[in-house]
């Protein structure tokens, strides 16, 4: 499958400074009534935490999505952004885990585009978040910000927010919060693939077109982990029915392979050889339609993340 593989880590920090931004900041109480309920985290699932585990690392990162929109030519909108402001509405754990998942996103697309001009109150508003579901002090958001601001530190802001977003997470995992990971993935994946819809709509971008049709591989994957929460918890069930209806609208695009020419390259000293496949899109009863009907769904999804 072409399914991209990614280190989460590299996801959320699709901004290079999703966890860029939250640090040295004091961890605020998260409200108790609010909380994603422990009996989601510790109830027994039916998938292991590994097989979760594995299914995460084969979705989309916000990343890849921000890189190819820039290769497509098309400009930086700060408009497709959930406006960071709109942090202090989000007063339950979930809400704040989806949203710091969306923020990532946004603030992987502002760094692909270099605007450190809006950098800094997007880094406040994944502080805010992540300090409100306790794993701000994972996030060293001093430094964070400081490599944020100048782009000559990219390469190391991308390294900081790796080790930062994988301590974060580990302790998630480790508190038996996997609940609470899944919700920053999804709202990450969403966000993501929102802003592609927006600039595929504007531009009907070939390649940018053919990543969202290629989203119908990762939405399944996302599903299979969120239905396993939604047996627990009524707010993973209102996210699974927003995705479903995503799912739905990918059931008019038919995805099928072709071997390419193998692609040699050095791994660590040693030469390997990697089967290159091409993919090929259907789309059923026309790729105008289809489209149109993803991004109708898609943003209906990204709405409940964000209101």
């Amino acid at each position: 499958m072409m399914i991209k593989k990614i280190v989460f880590g590299l996801a959320l920090l699709a901004g290079v400074n999703f966890i860029t931004s939250c640090s040295s900041c004091s961890s605020s109480k998260v409200d108790e009534l609010d909380e994603i309920p422990d009996s989601v985290a510790n109830a027994p699932l039916q998938l292991s935490e590994n097989v979760v585990n594995d299914m995460i690392q084969n979705i989309s990162s916000p990343v890849e999505m921000a890189n190819s929109i820039k290769n497509s030519g098309a400009g930086f909108s700060e408009k497709v952004l959930n406006p960071a402001d709109n942090m202090k509405n989000y007063n339950s754990s979930f809400k704040r885990a989806l949203n710091l998942g969306v923020y990532s996103a946004d603030l992987g697309y502002i760094n692909t585009f270099n605007k450190s001009s809006v950098v800094v109150q997007y880094l406040l508003a994944v502080k805010e978040l992540a300090d409100g579901i306790n794993v701000g002090q994972f996030l060293d958001f001093q430094t964070l910000k400081r490599l944020a601001t100048n782009s000559t530190n990219l390469d190391s802001l991308k390294q900081l927010s790796v080790t930062s977003f994988n301590k974060m997470d580990r302790y998630l995992r480790e508190q038996k919060r996997a609940n609470t990971s899944t919700a920053i993935i999804a709202g990450a994946w969403i966000e993501g693939v929102h802003i592609t819809c927006d600039v595929v709509e504007q531009t009907s971008d070939a390649d940018l077109t053919n990543r969202l049709a290629e989203q119908k591989e990762i939405v399944k994957i996302l599903l299979v982990v969120l239905d396993n929460f939604a047996k627990a918890d009524k707010n993973f069930q209102a996210l699974c029915e927003k995705i479903h209806a995503v799912n739905d609208a990918y059931d008019n695009v038919r995805i099928t392979y072709e071997f390419g020419e193998p692609v040699t390259k050095e791994v660590d000293g040693m030469l390997v050889i990697e089967q290159n496949e091409i993919p090929h899109y259907e789309f059923t009863p026309d790729k105008e339609t289809v489209i149109k009907d993803i991004i109708s769904k898609v943003r209906d999804a990204r709405q409940f993340v964000v209101e």
